[in-house]
């Protein structure tokens, strides 16, 4: 079990969105109480100036930050835009972050898809996607992270998803991102043992972990949206990883359909409790 040395960042994280900068920033005392670390996506923020630039960096300056990336396509079969690697190295060496993960998945063919595409759990795919991620690894200098994803199709599935995880994390030597809603989502989805696959995961890998809120489509179907609170399933989930892998750093994601802040301080502080209540 991971010490929490071990971990890039500790406590309760919340991800930056220029929806909610007015809230982050009037409320400042309340977020520095409740809110260990930020996460921020590079894309969206590479390059900017003025104003929204020096209110990032005030933001960034002010907690540990990590980033998550929307763009990559580590699967995808375009070649990677080097331009845009050279782009990123600069902005995590200059913001200080403290980890870079992006999803286990594709988003471009010669161009963004803007969506999140399941890659075929192959081997064929795992030599593929690792030997990809190795090169990123080498460009940025550091050890990636890469997340479990949400999906919606498993075109040409040759293994299970958590021994494709598992492989391809093994043979890029990387590290693992954990979203536990995601896993809530695909076992509903996919009709699998939520429990059962958290236990598959590469935890001694494990940078942090998110946690979001999702819609119900159907009896059958859940959409990872980030646009609802978290619901008692999730923090289940949550609680049984703390207990299995050991508590973990834990960013709150939220993307759309913005609450007031206090609603979003309240769901982290419920994430706290179940971190703390997993050390006693």
């Amino acid at each position: 079990m991971k010490s929490p040395d071990d971990y890039p960042v500790s406590g309760c994280g919340l991800g930056l969105r220029r929806g909610m900068f007015d809230a982050y920033e009037e409320h400042a005392t309340a977020m520095a109480k409740h809110i260990d670390f930020v996460e921020c996506a590079p894309e969206n923020w590479i390059g900017v100036g003025g104003r929204w630039g020096k209110r990032f960096r005030a933001m960034v300056e002010r907690y540990p930050v990590v980033c998550h990336g929307l763009s990559l396509s580590i699967g995808g079969p375009a070649s990677f835009d080097m331009d845009y690697l050279a782009q990123l190295k600069v902005f995590l060496n200059e913001i200080n972050a403290k980890s870079y993960s992006d999803h286990l998945s594709f988003c471009g063919d010669f161009g963004q898809l803007y969506d999140l595409m399941p890659i075929p759990f192959t081997e064929e795919a795992v030599h593929y996607v690792s030997g990809r991620i190795k090169f990123v690894q080498d460009v940025l200098e550091r050890q990636i992270a890469v997340e479990n994803v949400s999906y919606y199709a498993a075109p040409g599935q040759e293994m299970p998803e958590s021994e494709f995880i598992n492989a391809v994390i093994e043979e890029a030597d990387c590290k693992f991102l954990l979203d536990v809603n995601n896993i809530h989502v695909n076992s509903i989805n996919h009709r699998y043992d939520a429990v059962e696959f958290l236990h598959a995961m590469p935890a001694e890998r494990a940078d942090y972990v998110h946690i979001a809120g999702h819609k119900v489509e159907a009896e059958d179907l859940r959409v990872d949206t980030h646009a609802a609170p978290i619901i008692d399933p999730v923090y289940d989930l949550l609680l049984e990883a703390f207990k299995t892998f050991g508590v973990m750093p834990t960013l709150l994601e939220r993307d759309f359909n913005f609450p007031p802040l206090s609603e979003l301080l309240d769901e982290s502080q419920q994430i706290r409790r179940i971190q703390t209540n997993s050390r006693d």
